[in-house]
């Protein structure tokens, strides 16, 4: 069922948008590194016990040994596995970078397209529960009305993306990758939401503002003083201490660099 899902959507991509046959599915099969982890797991070599009761010397042995015993003998990853491919993932590269997402789609006919930026460290699996009330509403107590197509990726070196083989991927580059990515699925009109790292993302992607973004949500939304602001502080007795007035010293710093980049 998943496979032809994946099948119809990478067609009604095609028809969408030239350059989305650059979509290609994708499935997660790790056997060989699970098959790996559970030898390296049965080969620890284990220190002896700490000579306290407390933490004071690292985690307790008798705490971390049933904890590996169960990552070696009881935990399913395949069940995540099962899960994760039965959703709808696939890969695409844009500017260079190899990039996995989950996209579902609803079946309301207005759904907003909306993309959803996961935080440090952090993976698509933050989002999972929310794929169905988002597109699927009717069955979670909405409306058709608040139906959304959801587009979920891993930022770049997390999960199935790929890692970065050089320096510069930051918040700015990953934005304009998030708005290829969703023009690329052919979309023109959308959604974002991140929170941590995602959030900073999605602020960046307001701050370009495509043509495409209705609107955006946080869930840690930055907010940075003015710089008129900042530049008038003065630390006083009152302040609480040395590291507040260095945090705001910084701040002026970053502001100041920031102003003078725009003038460039």
């Amino acid at each position: 069922m998943a496979g032809e899902q994946s099948k119809q959507l990478v067609e009604l991509y095609a028809a969408l948008q030239p350059n989305a046959s650059l979509v290609t599915p994708f499935e997660i099969n790790v056997q060989s590194a699970l098959d790996d982890l559970k030898r390296r797991l049965e080969m620890t070599r284990w220190p002896n016990r700490e000579t306290v009761s407390d933490w004071s010397q690292g985690v307790p042995l008798t705490r971390i040994l049933p904890l590996v015993d169960y990552w070696r003998t009881e935990y399913d990853w395949r069940r995540c596995q099962t899960m994760l491919n039965g959703l709808g993932q696939y890969r695409t590269e844009i500017d260079g970078l190899g990039i996995h997402f989950l996209h579902v789609r609803s079946r309301h006919q207005n759904a907003l397209p909306i993309l959803l930026s996961h935080g440090w460290p952090g993976s698509v699996l933050e989002f999972v529960k929310v794929i169905g009330p988002l597109t699927e509403p009717t069955g979670h107590g909405g409306n058709a009305e608040d139906a959304f197509h959801v587009v979920i990726p891993s930022l770049p070196g997390f999960g199935f993306s790929d890692q970065p083989a050089s320096t510069g991927w930051d918040m700015e580059r990953t934005a304009h990758a998030w708005v290829e990515l969703l023009r690329r699925l052919g979309y023109t009109h959308y959604a974002a939401q991140g929170g941590d790292w995602g959030a900073g993302i999605t602020t960046r992607m307001a701050q370009i503002a495509p043509e495409g973004l209705a609107g955006i949500h946080l869930n840690w939304p930055f907010v940075i003083p003015a710089l008129s602001r900042l530049k008038a502080f003065q630390p006083t007795s009152k302040q609480p201490s040395q590291a507040l007035t260095s945090s705001w010293e910084k701040a002026r710093d970053i502001s100041d660099s920031k102003q003078r980049g725009r003038r460039r």
